[in-house]
């Protein structure tokens, strides 16, 4: 009104310049903003009942994806865009960050997501980019991070916090519905979880360009900080080396000098990894043995011995509940007297008790047992795919290291003597059998 403007909503018929009509306008907002929140409400609810359900929310599936013929609730590998999700996680394990795989990308002239979709004839929210074959890093960085690939739905990933908002936030991860094998999977699990751990471990380029394999990988093995990579335009391949960072940031007496040159540590790691190889490929039993595993056979009776036990806790458990209600009606008509049954309440509530304890150690014993048998064959798997190991590689590396701990030197020998502790993806830190140390020794 101050200002001279004057509303007029036709379809309500009001007329801010008539007093009558703006009184009644106020009214007509609550009644809109009931029926708003209402609408809100049921679409929340049905997208809520989807969501648990397993169905997919999204209107449309990743880039890789695309919906099957006869039913659009079915993902199915869209081949030509799966190719090109398989390429950016190989060369994420080869050691590349999302700007330099976006680089690749953009130089072989691979078409971007957006373009792909508009060549296939499925609607897209983002206009065309100048350059088809602009890749971007963070759409980089949204492929690599998405479970998806797995052959899972991940369902309630974001949420909004009202229906006035049109701010989307992303939900954690507890909140979060999976459903796991929904559909094919373009990335096998392994893969796809080695990738996230080199994602959290990010690898910048030096100040030349210059990167290293092992970047993100060593640490040190006293304080556990990771270990610069050093290097300059005017050093020769040898002189490349690594220092604790914790030593060089806070100085040495926080943290003894842990420093190793480049090419001693990938000779070091390779042999070690050679080593490794034929001891499993050569003495699977006693590798399983090794690591505190049975033998097959023997780990199969024991499992369904324990899940035998378990079974049989549980229905105990269930005939308690119901000797309990017995007791308690016959109490309750006066056919057993208080103290006898309290007596009787009193024992089965401890063997219950005790029961409950029983099934939580047998949950606990069955999953680790499970597990850890699964990751050694998983690692066993990887093993016979570099049985003829001769050079490292930042895919192989990552497929298989999980970190390297450099430890401080030691000159007691008259000699520089330097260990190094190799932990393995899925088996963690691995000793050598029939050697006298699990470890390597550097001598520089």
């Amino acid at each position: 009104m101050e200002k001279g403007v004057r509303f007029i909503a036709i379809n309500n018929s009001i007329d801010s310049a008539n007093q009558q009509d703006s009184d009644f306008t106020p009214f007509l907002n609550i009644i809109n903003e009931w029926y708003a929140k209402d609408t809100s409400k049921k679409i929340r609810a049905v997208m809520k009942s989807k969501g648990e359900a397993g169905e997919h929310l999204c209107t449309n599936p990743p880039y890789g994806y695309r919906k099957g013929p006869d039913n659009p609730k079915r993902w199915i590998v869209d081949e030509g865009a799966a190719e090109v999700v398989k390429r950016i996680f190989a060369l994420c394990l080869d050691g590349y960050g999302p700007s330099q795989i976006a680089r690749i990308l953009k130089a072989d002239k691979v078409i971007t997501p957006t373009i792909h979709f508009m060549q296939t004839g499925r609607a897209t929210r983002n206009a065309p980019p100048d350059n088809p074959c602009n890749w971007t890093s963070d759409t980089i960085a949204d492929i690599l991070e998405r479970p998806e690939y797995q052959g899972h739905t991940v369902n309630f990933k974001t949420y909004r916090q009202s229906y006035k908002s049109k701010k989307t936030l992303q939900n954690p991860s507890d909140k979060q519905l999976v459903f796991e094998n929904t559909h094919e999977a373009i990335i096998d699990a392994d893969t796809w979880a080695r990738v996230q751990e080199l994602r959290k471990n990010k690898r910048r380029p030096t100040r030349i360009g210059k990167t290293n394999m092992f970047s993100g990988i060593v640490r040190c093995a006293d304080c556990g900080e990771k270990l610069y990579y050093c290097t300059s335009k005017n050093f020769e391949a040898r002189q490349d080396h690594f220092v604790c960072s914790t030593s060089r940031l806070k100085g040495k007496e926080v943290c003894s000098t842990h420093f190793i040159r480049a090419v001693v540590l990938e000779q070091g790691v390779l042999a070690h990894m050679r080593l490794v190889i034929a001891c499993v490929a050569n003495h699977e039993e006693r590798f399983r043995q090794a690591m505190g595993a049975k033998q097959k056979t023997e780990a199969k009776r024991e499992l369904a011995a324990k899940k035998r036990q378990l079974t049989q806790a549980e229905r105990r458990i269930e005939e308690l509940d119901r000797l309990f209600k017995r007791i308690y009606e016959d109490n309750a008509n006066g056919k057993l007297s208080d103290s006898r049954f309290q007596m009787l309440s009193d024992d089965y509530e401890q063997e219950q008790a005790e029961l409950r304890e029983k099934l939580l150690q047998l949950n606990e014993d069955i999953t680790q047992q499970e597990e850890q048998a699964e990751n050694i064959d998983r690692f066993i798997g990887k093993v016979r795919k570099y049985l003829d190991l001769d050079e490292l590689t930042p895919a192989i590396l990552n497929d298989m290291v999980k970190a390297v701990y450099v430890h401080a030197p030691d000159k007691s020998s008259g000699h520089r003597e330097q260990r190094i502790d190799i932990s393995y993806d899925l088996v963690g830190i691995e000793p050598l059998y029939n050697r006298p140390n699990p470890s390597i020794y550097a001598v520089l």
